[in-house]
């Protein structure tokens, strides 16, 4: 791969990360909830998503997708409907006492694997959560689909050159997610009053359900 090509797909990387959407919108809510060093699993499950969309658009799963009106309708109704769930229990969660919130904080520090307390989500689930957001979402994969072919030379390795361009989305993605569940984060010390809890989860979980709706909007490329 030459230099110049891959820069130009380094600054697009920056671009698209940054550009707001579910897994921004999921990277703070969880830094507002647990803090930026526990929602770094919620970015690990972030990028294991987003490799699987790189690995179905790199194997060409990701043109059948588009080509095929079922699969793609399938695979855009569940990610709409993922982030929607999502939102409305967000919404719907009973926002904690700052003692409360003190002592799960405690307790999560101990054990980073304990099991939900009170709607708190453990490491595994906070993965989990962040891998179904990307894996499921119909937008990157018209984007990987659509975008990746132009960054790629036919007559040079196909694995190396996907392999060079997957390692650079998720590291910039990384930097990206992580400062926007580390600016949620140092805003929580502000925010742990029972009223400001509750409007966050008001507004992070409507956010999560427009985006979701929205994705229902997305049409796929005529094959």
């Amino acid at each position: 791969m030459q230099w110049h090509v891959w820069f130009t797909f380094f600054i697009a990387a920056w671009v698209i990360a940054i550009s707001p959407g579910s897994g921004a919108v999921l990277s703070m809510s969880h830094g507002l909830s647990y803090g930026w060093k526990r929602s770094s699993a919620t970015v690990l499950g972030l990028q294991l998503g987003l490799v699987l969309v790189l690995v179905v658009a790199g194997a060409g799963v990701g043109s059948l997708l588009i080509a095929s009106e079922m699969a793609f309708l399938a695979v855009k109704v569940v990610g709409a409907l993922y982030l929607m769930y999502l939102g409305i229990k967000q919404c719907l969660q009973k926002p904690s006492s700052e003692q409360a919130i003190e002592t799960s904080e405690a307790a999560l520090t101990a054990d980073p694997n304990a099991s939900k307390r009170g709607g708190t989500l453990n490491w595994k689930q906070r993965v989990l959560t962040g891998f179904f957001t990307n894996a499921t979402n119909p937008k990157g994969i018209l984007f990987m689909v659509a975008v990746l072919p132009q960054f790629i030379d036919p007559n040079r390795s196909l694995l190396l050159q996907l392999l060079i361009l997957g390692v650079t989305m998720c590291a910039v993605d990384t930097v990206v997610m992580n400062g926007y569940a580390a600016s949620a984060s140092l805003l929580s010390r502000w925010l742990k009053s029972y009223k400001a809890q509750l409007w966050q989860n008001r507004i992070f979980g409507g956010l999560l359900v427009a985006i979701g709706a929205g994705l229902l909007t997305v049409k796929r490329v005529q094959a």
